[in-house]
C-alpha cells in the first residue's frame, strides 16, 4: 500500500472532490480559515457524531451540554484566561515576520505553553542562534513581547450597557459554569462527565498546515468529575478510551503514539497529562498532538467559586476586569456553592476533573490523511479513501449501468429508498469504470450498479471499495446486505 507523503495531495484532494475549501476564496482568500463542502461537512459531521456515540450515547456516566459562545467577562477572568492566555512572539528586523518564541525553538513543536502576560520577558539574546521561518536569518529578532490570543468584541446597544467580551478560546469553562445546574436538573452523581463539541477562537500567531492550526475551530471535549483520590484511576481509564477511539475509527495504530508531558512543560492547574500523537505528513512526517488528556485536578471549579465570591468587585470597579483580584479563597472551599456532596459517605468535597480534550478540525485532518491511498490498477493509478464506513460522506452509491432499458428508473427507486437511512449519491453520467473511480476518491465504501441481469433476476452488483470485488445479491436484500455491512 502506497501511503500518502505530501499534505499536498491531501490539499489538491480536498479542493477537486468537494471536502475543503479556503475560505473567501473569490476575494484572494482570508488566511487560517476553511469552508467544508459537500463531502467535507458530511465527513466532519460523522467525526462529531463518531464521537459523540462513543463518550455520550454509548456511556451511562456521561451528558452532554451545549453552552454559548459568548460568556459573562467573570468567567475568563476566574479561569485565568483574562489576564495570562498569551503567546510569547517576536519581530525578525530583517522581514519584519512575527513567530512564537517556542516555535523558534524547535520548528516541529507544537505543544504550546501560554504564559502568564505580565511575566511574559525573555532576554533578547537567547534568540542569538535562531533562524527566522520567514527569510532564513539568524538571530535579528527584537524582544519578545506578550501577545493576548482571546478575540474581544463588544456587547450592548447604548454606552452605558455596551461590555467587553470574548469569543471563547476553548468550551471547557462553559462547563465548569454549568457544573451546579447539571447536578441540579439531572440524576447524575460523581463520578461523571459532561461533554461538549463546539466552535472556539484563538487569535493564534501561527498557524500552520491546512486546517491543522486554525483561528476559528472545532472542540470535542469531555470534564470528567471524580472524587479526588481515584483521579489516577479514571485519567488512565479516558487515556486508554481516546486512544482505542481512533484505532476502531480507521488510524493505523502505527501512525499513534502517547507522549507524557515533562514536569516543566505541564500546565500550573494540571497533576498530570498526555498527548495523543499522530504522525502528521509536516515535512517528512511529525508528531503532532492529535488529542490532550489531563487531569485538571480541582483547580477550575475552586477557581470559579473565587470569581463567585468577587462578582460584586466587578459592579463596583465599573466591569474593569483589570482592577480585580479574586476574593482569597475560604477555609472551607470544599463546602463551597460548586462542591458536591457524596450521600454515601456523607461529605462534601470539590470534585478533581479528567479531561480528554480533542479537535474536531484536526482530527478530521488525521482521517483524511490515514484514508489516503494510491496504488497501480491495470496500468493506472487509483486514488481513493479508505474511511472507516462509519466515517464515510457517502455510504452507498446507485448506478444505471447505461441511461436505457428502465435501469435508471430501478437505481433510482434503490437509491430512494436507501436514502431513508442511509446517506446514498445517484450518479448515471460517464463510464461506469469512470464512476466507480470517483466513488473511490471521495471514500464511498459501496457501489450498486443495475445492469441488464437486473430485469432478468432482480438482481444487482455490489462492489466493494476497498478490494474492488463484486458480488450479485436481490434487490429486497440490499437493505440488509447494507445494514450488515455499514454495522447499522
Amino acid at each position: 500500500m502506497a501511503k500518502l507523503t505530501k499534505l499536498d495531495d491531501i490539499v489538491s484532494l480536498c479542493k477537486r472532490r468537494g471536502f475543503i475549501f479556503q475560505s473567501s476564496e473569490i476575494y484572494g482568500g482570508l488566511a487560517s480559515c476553511y469552508d467544508y463542502g459537500p463531502l467535507g461537512v458530511e465527513l466532519k459531521r460523522n467525526v462529531r457524531e463518531a464521537w459523540w456515540k462513543s463518550v455520550v450515547k454509548m456511556r451511562d456516566d456521561v451528558v452532554g451540554l451545549d453552552c454559548s459562545i459568548l460568556m459573562h467577562p467573570m468567567v475568563w477572568k476566574s479561569s485565568g484566561h483574562a489576564d495570562k492566555f498569551a503567546d510569547l512572539v517576536t519581530v525578525c528586523k530583517k522581514c519584519n515576520a512575527r513567530t512564537r518564541v517556542d516555535h523558534l525553538k524547535d520548528h516541529a513543536e507544537e505543544h504550546t505553553e501560554h504564559v502568564p502576560i505580565e511575566t511574559a520577558q525573555v532576554d533578547a539574546q537567547n534568540l542569538s542562534k535562531k533562524v527566522c521561518p520567514g527569510c532564513g536569518k539568524i538571530g535579528q529578532f527584537g524582544e519578545p513581547m506578550a501577545f493576548k490570543l482571546m478575540f474581544e468584541t463588544q456587547m450592548g446597544a447604548n454606552a452605558d450597557d455596551t461590555m467587553s467580551l470574548w469569543l471563547r478560546p476553548e468550551t471547557a469553562q462553559g462547563i465548569f459554569a454549568n457544573f451546579k445546574n447539571v447536578l441540579d436538573s439531572t440524576r447524575v452523581k460523581v463520578p461523571f462527565g459532561i461533554a461538549q463539541i463546539g466552535k472556539s477562537f484563538r487569535n493564534e500567531v501561527t498557524t500552520k498546515a491546512f486546517i491543522f492550526r486554525t483561528r476559528e475551530f472545532e472542540q470535542a471535549e469531555i470534564e470528567f468529575f471524580c472524587e479526588p483520590g481515584t483521579d489516577e484511576q479514571w485519567y488512565e481509564h479516558w487515556k486508554e478510551k481516546r486512544f482505542a477511539w481512533y484505532i476502531d475509527h480507521g488510524i493505523d495504530p502505527e501512525n499513534l503514539r502517547f507522549r507524557d508531558h515533562d514536569p516543566d512543560e505541564l500546565a500550573h492547574y494540571a497533576k498530570a497529562c498526555v498527548d495523543v500523537e499522530y504522525k502528521f505528513p509536516f515535512g517528512s512526517g511529525d508528531w503532532q498532538e492529535l488529542e490532550g488528556v489531563a487531569n485538571r485536578t480541582d483547580f477550575d471549579l475552586r477557581q470559579h467559586q473565587r470569581g463567585m465570591r468577587s462578582i460584586n468587585d466587578w459592579y463596583e470597579n465599573d466591569r474593569d476586569l483589570t482592577k480585580i483580584t479574586l476574593k482569597e479563597e475560604a477555609e472551607d472551599y470544599h463546602k463551597g456553592p460548586l462542591s458536591y456532596f457524596d450521600e454515601q459517605k456523607k461529605e462534601r468535597y470539590i470534585p478533581y476533573v479528567i479531561e480528554p480534550s480533542a479537535g474536531i478540525d484536526r482530527s478530521t485532518l488525521a482521517f483524511l490523511v490515514d484514508a489516503y491511498d494510491e496504488e497501480e490498477v491495470k496500468g493506472e493509478t487509483r486514488n481513493l479513501l479508505r474511511f472507516h464506513p462509519a466515517l464515510a460522506p457517502t455510504k452507498v452509491a446507485v448506478f444505471p449501468l447505461v441511461k436505457k432499458h428502465g435501469m435508471p428508473e430501478i437505481a433510482t427507486k434503490i437509491c430512494d429508498d436507501l436514502k431513508k437511512s442511509i446517506t446514498c449519491f445517484y450518479d448515471q453520467k460517464g463510464a461506469i469504470g469512470r464512476r466507480y473511480r470517483r466513488q473511490d476518491e471521495a471514500g464511498t465504501p459501496y457501489c450498486i450498479t443495475v445492469d441488464g441481469q437486473t430485469s432478468e433476476d432482480n438482481t444487482v452488483t455490489v462492489r466493494d471499495r476497498d478490494s474492488m470485488d463484486q458480488e450479485r445479491i436481490a434487490v429486497d436484500q440490499i437493505k440488509a446486505y447494507m445494514r450488515d455491512k455499514l454495522d447499522m
